[in-house]
C-alpha cells in the first residue's frame, strides 16, 4: 500500500512507554488523554493515517522527556468510541523510522520530522528466518510462560508463521522499554529472534549462559 516516496515527512508520534509496534504487526491501543484524542481526531482526516509509535528514555526525574531516535508508524485501521468519549483503535504496523526532530506547532501532541531511509525491508513482504528452530523456542518460551503465570493460545503459536509469531511475542511479552527498544531496533528478523531468545533466557537464568538458544 504505501512505498517510501508517498510516506509522510512529518508525523504525530505518540511516546508510550513498552507499547511495541512492529512492520505488518497490529497493536490495539485504548486513547483517553485529551491530547491523544486530539491525535486521533488529526490523524483521521489526513490520507495516509499514520502514527508513530516511540519510546521515550529514562531520563532523570524533574527532566524534559526525550525520545528514542528509532519509532515505528502504523496506519490507523480501525476505530470505535465508547459512550464516555475514549477511542479504542489498531494501528497496523507500516515501517520503521528515524526521528529527525521535534516540530513546534500548536497541537499538544508531540510531532516529528522522520526520515525512513534504510528501513525499505519494512515495506517488502514478510521475512522468514531460515535458522528458526521452533520446537526448541517453543519449549524456552513454554518455561518463560510457566514462570511469569501467562497463558497463550498453543495451539496458535505453533501455526503462526515465523513472522507472526517471532513479531506478536516481541510486542506481547512483558519486557521493559528498553528491552522492547532493542528488539523494535533488530535489523532482521532473525536477529529479532536472537534477541528475543536472550530477553527470555534472563528473565529464566537471570542472564546466566546455560541452555544458550540461538
Amino acid at each position: 500500500m504505501f512505498k517510501q516516496s508517498n510516506l509522510a515527512e512529518t508525523i504525530p508520534v505518540f511516546p508510550l512507554p513498552g507499547a511495541l509496534l512492529l512492520p505488518r504487526a497490529r497493536l490495539p491501543l485504548h486513547i483517553f488523554e485529551p491530547r491523544y484524542l486530539a491525535m486521533i481526531e488529526d490523524c483521521m482526516k489526513t490520507p495516509h493515517r499514520l502514527i508513530g509509535m516511540i519510546q521515550p528514555r529514562e531520563v532523570p526525574e524533574g527532566c524534559d522527556m526525550r525520545l528514542h531516535a528509532i519509532g515505528c508508524a502504523g496506519r490507523l485501521t480501525a476505530f470505535s468510541e465508547t459512550e464516555d468519549g475514549r477511542y479504542m483503535v489498531t494501528l497496523s504496523g507500516v515501517s520503521r523510522f528515524r526521528k529527525v526532530q521535534e516540530v513546534d506547532g500548536f497541537t499538544p501532541y508531540i510531532k516529528c520530522a522522520v526520515s525512513w531511509d534504510g528501513f525499505e525491508r519494512d515495506l517488502g513482504a514478510s521475512e522468514r528466518d531460515t535458522g528458526f528452530d521452533r520446537d526448541r523456542f517453543l519449549a524456552l518460551l513454554g518455561r518463560y510462560f510457566d514462570a511469569e503465570d501467562l497463558k497463550t493460545d498453543w495451539e496458535s503459536l505453533s501455526d503462526a508463521d515465523d513472522e507472526l509469531l517471532i513479531n506478536s511475542l516481541s510486542m506481547l511479552c512483558p519486557f521493559d522499554a528498553e528491552d522492547k527498544q532493542a528488539l523494535l531496533e533488530a535489523p532482521t528478523l532473525a536477529n529479532r529472534r536472537e534477541t528475543l531468545v536472550t530477553l527470555l533466557e534472563f528473565s529464566l537464568h537471570g542472564g546466566g549462559n546455560d541452555e544458550r538458544l540461538q
